[in-house]
């Protein structure tokens, strides 16, 4: 054997050893591929029928997308340990591995695990559900959805508010569905010349005959302020959560519209200006 064919020779050898190689591996590369791929699939399909069977079984709305999520990770966790001893990773160094990594994931990804704890809270001791109007790290939503990690929320003007569950869970959450009632809070103000008898009288007679106010809490109407160019009235009548903006708004145009019928004056900011001439 000379010198020039000794390269030839050991890449003659390169090759026949990939060439085992690929035999030995390639079907099952593929078989993993697939299996991965179909695994996925039926994953999807999988979660997609718990969540069904819940709604079926008319399981709370708030715990249906939260148990769909932690199934789906806890199967895909699953398919990739069986997609890599498939490989010809050993399944118990793989573990072990898995295990190592999850303790510097955990200790990376405290924020995450806390909101994973938190969404459990969330579950166990239910401070808000679907469909609740809440306010929550300061911001005001319905509920839409909880997850593993997150809260969904959609704001009066449509905006997708996502919140983590670690922030709702420890921190204070105002829940103005729970109750079952509101309290709507407005602020009238009429000329000092106006009988407070009178307007009180006109107020409540709007607030009477809007059907979207309860009668029970009974609406209050009071004098809350001698202010600098008018009389306030605190009028606080109570309505259904999804009725507030709907009974804000309308309260507010049909209490003008009373005043203006009983020449009941609402004055502009006004200053008394006395003139000493020397």
């Amino acid at each position: 054997m000379n010198a020039i064919d000794a390269p030839i020779t050991q890449l003659e050898t390169l090759t026949m050893k990939a060439y085992e190689l690929g035999l030995m591996y390639a079907p099952r590369l593929v078989l993993s591929i697939l299996t991965l791929l179909i695994g996925l699939w039926i994953i999807s399909g999988i979660t997609k029928l718990v969540k069904a069977s819940m709604v079926r079984s008319k399981v709370d709305p708030t715990l249906v997308p939260f148990m769909g999520s932690l199934v789906s990770w806890l199967l895909k966790l699953l398919l990739f340990i069986s997609v890599a001893s498939m490989v010809g990773v050993a399944t118990t160094s793989f573990v072990a591995v898995l295990g190592a990594a999850g303790l510097a994931v955990g200790l990376a990804l405290q924020g995450s695990l806390a909101n994973f704890a938190g969404g459990v809270l969330i579950m166990v001791f239910k401070p808000y559900k679907v469909g609740d109007l809440i306010e929550a790290q300061g911001h005001l939503g319905v509920v839409k959805e909880v997850q593993i990690f997150n809260t969904i929320l959609l704001s009066p003007q449509s905006k997708r508010i996502i919140i983590p569950n670690g922030a709702t869970s420890n921190g204070s959450v105002v829940n103005y569905t729970v109750e079952g009632k509101i309290r709507v809070d407005l602020t009238i103000g009429v000329s000092y010349l106006a009988d407070i008898e009178q307007t009180k009288a006109v107020l409540m007679d709007v607030l009477v005959n809007n059907d979207k106010v309860m009668k029970t809490p009974e609406p209050f109407i009071g004098v809350s302020e001698m202010a600098d160019s008018s009389v306030n009235f605190a009028v606080r009548p109570h309505c259904l959560p999804e009725h507030y903006w709907a009974v804000y708004f309308e309260v507010n145009e049909a209490m003008k519209k009373a005043l203006d019928k009983n020449d009941i004056a609402i004055p502009f900011p006004q200053r008394d200006v006395h003139l000493i001439q020397a």
